[in-house]
Formats: C-alpha cells, structure tokens, sequence
C-alpha cells in the first residue's frame, strides 16, 4: 500500500496556513460550519469554473461576519464591469450563510507558481487534444523560468487516447518532501477528454521557511493588521456615507465590498502587497480578521 502524505496537510501550522479560520464551540457547529465551508467553496468554483483562474477560498468567520478571500490570476473578470458580479456573488454568500459577507478578491501575481493554476493549464490544453508531453513540458519551463526551485507533474489515464491506461510522470528540479521546511504547493487537476478523464497531479517547490515561533507570528500578525485596517475603512465608509456609494462603505453594496478602497479589495484593503515572511519565503495572501 502507499503512504504518501499531503504535502500541504503534513505542513499545516508551520510552513503552510491554514484555509479556514474559524473556531466552533460545539461539535454540531463544526459539523455545520464545515459543510457550510465546502458550500461556499462550490459556489464560488462553479460560478468561476470556466474563466475565473481561482486558486484558493479562503474563509473567515467573526462573531457575525463572514470574510472570504478568493485568490485568483484573472481578478476582472471575478469583479465583473462595474462590481456588478462581485455583488450578486455577495448577495448569493449572504443567502446561502444568512449572514452578512465581505469578498476580498486578492490578486495572484505569478500564476506559474501555483500548482492549482498549472494543474489547470495543462488540463485544458489536454482538453484541447494537445500532446500531453508537450503540455507538460513547456508548463514546467514557465515555472521554472518564473523562479520555483522544482517542479514534479504526474499525469494518469488513457494518455493520447490509448486503449490502456498509464502513469508518465515528469520531474525538473527538486522537490524535497520529506523537508517539513520547504514551501511545496501541490494540487490535483482532471482534464474531462472524449476518451475518459486524465488526472494531473502538481508539485511545485519554491524554497525553505524556518517555521520559528518569530515568523509564525509575523504571519498571523500580517493577516491581523490587513484585517484591521479592512474594518477601519469599512467602518469610516459607514459614518461618512452609510455604505450605499461605489466606494462602498461596510454596510455592502460598493465595489470595494467591505471597505477595500479599490474594484478589487483584497489587492487595496492592506497595500498592494501583504509582508513577506521573515524566511525568506514567497509572500502569502491572506485573509483579515482574526482566526
């Protein structure tokens, strides 16, 4: 039997964030709150699934809000002409959870070094009937060009269209899996061809973090501060004009959806770009709030 581990669930707590952040008192809470989670996740994914680029959602729940963080390449076209599509999404958020909901959209700078968006790729191109090898391949020149440190891509399934399936799995690179210090994204992706479904998995390291008690705490104190500065705004966009303006104030209804100052708020909430780690590592989006 294998026993191969989640790379990114095997550095939860350390190297890697967690998704949620959230805390349940009770055991039917959790139960509720995480199938609530997954509802959101599908929602967002679904609307999205063709064009939108989503990496992420990331969720946070106070006391009675709702934030959530979705991280994409394509931030326009979750935003829509106008905000109106951020609206209506924030709308669905709020009838689906009966609470009230902010949308952060955060933008991702270098989409080559994320796994779910390489996974992706590679998956429409084989959609595409492009050669699987030459997809493959020139995703992994990109992310290398791009920076990562390696690059591993498993592809499985009745690769160009053969009676009989097969694994052909493809390495640049280093990929330390065993090293609980190294950042390695990993996702799994599924290319829907005429022949049967082909799955794509994507590991993609881009270097070590010290996971000390010092940059652990640089990171939930960036996701605080960014968090903070959301509400300031959003509260100063309440007192100023009740929140019915484009700027949008906390009450909804502004592009900015919460107090962003910008049509995308995760990218203007807390300056352009959140702090780096003290490691050395890439820096992380993060959502505001406190977990």
């Amino acid at each position: 039997m294998g026993q191969k581990t989640h790379p990114i669930g095997f550095r939860l707590g350390g190297v890697q964030d967690w998704r949620a952040h959230w805390f349940a008192s009770k055991a039917s809470d959790y139960r509720r709150l995480t199938e609530e989670d997954q509802k959101i996740r599908g929602l967002i994914n679904d609307r999205y699934a063709e064009s939108g680029a989503i990496s992420r959602v990331e969720i946070e729940r106070g006391a009675q809000d709702l934030v959530v963080t979705i991280n994409t390449a394509r931030p326009g076209i979750i935003i829509g002409r106008g905000g109106t599509r951020v609206d209506e999404l924030r709308g669905d958020l709020e009838k689906l959870t009966e609470k009230r909901s902010r949308l952060n959209i955060q933008e991702i700078r270098q989409p080559e070094l994320d796994a779910t968006l390489v996974g992706q790729s590679i998956a429409e191109q084989l959609e595409r009937r492009v050669a699987y090898r030459r997809a493959v391949r020139m995703a992994m020149q990109r992310t290398m060009q791009s920076g990562a440190l390696g690059i591993k891509v498993v592809v499985s399934g009745r690769l160009g269209g053969a009676e009989i399936a097969r694994t052909d799995k493809q390495k640049e690179g280093r990929t330390p899996l065993h090293t609980l210090r190294a950042q390695i994204d990993f996702a799994v992706s599924e290319a829907k061809t005429t022949f049967g479904v082909i799955g794509i998995k994507v590991w993609i390291y881009t270097g070590d973090m010290i996971p000390s008690a010092e940059n652990l705490r640089a990171r939930s104190m960036a996701r605080l501060s960014m968090g903070t500065a959301q509400e300031g705004q959003a509260g100063g966009g309440e007192s100023g004009g009740g929140g019915g303006g484009r700027s949008g104030g906390g009450g909804g209804g502004g592009r900015s959806d919460g107090g962003g100052g910008g049509r995308s708020g995760g990218r203007s909430g807390g300056g352009s770009k959140p702090p780096a780690n003290a490691g050395g590592s890439k820096p992380k989006s993060t959502d505001g709030g406190a977990s």
